[in-house]
């Protein structure tokens, strides 16, 4: 946790808002889409859905594939303690979905769907097809439950591990408009994850990186991936880590405050 508030400290120091942006691009992202002071319907499809869960009492059984919890102590926990302590909190799940629709993602792809909050965000916009995929079994059936109850018909989710289906994506060579990584917060496999699914990326995809302060793995992993030569407008919030391909932009580095 130390570590944490001392990355945001450092963060704050540097970030900025809309002001002094130089590039029309992001300036036209911060203040249409992270700024937006819009209530969309599908807030309320997003609320419900989380409430949802902080409503449901169930344990179940979790397996952990990646860096593990610094809340949970057991493998054994309730639905409302995964949603509140592990999941998208409603601020950010919202901000996903104004990035959904204000960039008119049509195809997105999702590592670690958890219960789900993250996907419903996304697929909140009916016109985005999402494949989301969950390595515990127990999360991926609440998940796709709700799925079902919330009636997104566009998300197809897969469980299991992630190696299979990104080898098989790359194999098929599918693009795709959005790529939200949250399934492994630690350095290497991100670093993995980014390689392997850079060729599934076009000139306007976005790659969406969650924890990115997580821990000095993290954010090594996260040093390497924004200076990567592909990689043209990168920008930090400090929960997340967002790239753009965008071969018409001069390569910069952002620091927005959302």
């Amino acid at each position: 946790m130390y570590f944490q508030a001392k990355a945001y400290f450092n963060f704050l120091l540097k970030s900025q808002n809309q002001h002094g942006l130089h590039s029309p691009f992001v300036y036209d992202l911060v203040t249409k889409c992270f700024y937006d002071k819009t209530d969309h319907k599908a807030y309320d499809l997003i609320k419900n859905y989380r409430n949802d869960l902080l409503g449901n009492k169930k344990e179940i059984k979790v397996k952990d594939f990646g860096a593990g919890s610094r809340v949970f102590k057991s493998d054994q926990r309730p639905i409302f303690s995964i949603a509140r302590n592990a999941g998208i909190t409603l601020h950010r799940a919202k901000l996903l979905y104004r990035l959904t629709k204000y960039l008119k993602i049509e195809n997105s792809l999702e590592l670690g769907t958890s219960l789900g909050i993250a996907s419903a965000a996304i697929a909140a916009s009916k016109k985005t097809r999402l494949r989301t995929i969950e390595g515990c079994p127990e999360t991926a059936k609440i998940a796709k439950h709700q799925f079902h109850k919330y009636e997104l018909e566009n998300i197809n989710l897969k469980s299991g591990r992630f190696d299979p289906e990104i080898d098989q994506i790359s194999k098929n060579d599918e693009k795709f408009d959005l790529i939200y990584f949250d399934g492994n917060h630690q350095k290497q496999p991100t670093l993995e994850y980014f390689q392997k699914l850079l060729p599934s990326a076009h000139n306007n995809s976005v790659f969406i990186f969650d924890d990115i302060h997580w821990s000095k793995g993290m954010e090594k992993a996260w040093e390497e991936i924004k200076s990567h030569p592909d990689v043209k407008v990168s920008i930090d919030t400090f929960q997340w880590g967002l790239i753009f391909f965008r071969k018409e932009q001069v390569k910069q580095h952002f620091r927005i405050r959302v």
